[in-house]
């Protein structure tokens, strides 16, 4: 027998590599929902420097409509996206939560919101 061991058994590969695989799994879980959130975005993004302070709340929610049924978004609908004045310009918020299914009764939750503003100053000024 050698008086000094070397390398890993496979008890400890075992060890090291299930929460890699866990963490992986978990990755590719979620990779869908935040393209998702990234299609959201672009709508918003692209409805907001299409449109004016001076349009409408309604001509704002065609616009971005238009832009859900180009990027395919199913979800969040446009109902769930809230449109208000504030000021001269409007407020466009899409908040909203998404759970992506881990293992049998566990879920992943992820809490997303989005806020663009149309004329006016920006938001955070």
């Amino acid at each position: 027998m050698r008086s000094k061991q070397r390398g890993i058994t496979a008890i400890g590969w075992l060890i090291l590599l299930v929460p890699l695989a866990i963490v992986f799994y978990a990755g590719i879980r979620l990779a869908p929902i935040y393209l998702n959130y990234m299609k959201l975005a672009r709508s918003l993004d692209q409805t907001a420097s299409e449109n004016k302070a001076e349009d409408s709340q309604t001509a704002i929610k065609t616009s971005l409509s238009k832009h859900f049924e180009i990027e395919s978004l199913d979800y969040p609908d446009i109902k769930d996206v809230k449109i208000t004045r504030e000021g001269k310009g409007w407020n466009v918020e899409a908040s909203y939560d998404d759970q992506a299914p881990l293992f049998a009764n566990i879920a992943i939750l992820v809490v997303f919101d989005k806020k663009v503003r149309i004329g006016g100053s920006s938001l955070g000024d």
